[in-house]
């Protein structure tokens, strides 16, 4: 019973902070990657692994 959503069903407060999300999710990689290089950490590696888990969601609209 997996139903698709429709995007223009959310409201728009819903709406508004996919599109904030969308924006800021590769200034975030960006900067956890660099974080990551400098002073790595079993949590830098996985919250950098989340990240970019998130932006491929967004790349191919899974989300």
């Amino acid at each position: 019973m997996n139903r698709k959503f429709n995007q223009y069903t959310f409201q728009n407060w819903m709406r508004n902070a996919k599109a904030i999300c969308k924006q800021l999710i590769i200034p975030f990689v960006v900067f956890q990657t660099i974080r990551t290089f400098l002073f790595p950490s079993t949590f830098d590696v996985l919250l950098l692994a989340i990240f970019i888990g998130i932006a491929l969601a967004f790349h191919y609209e899974w989300m």
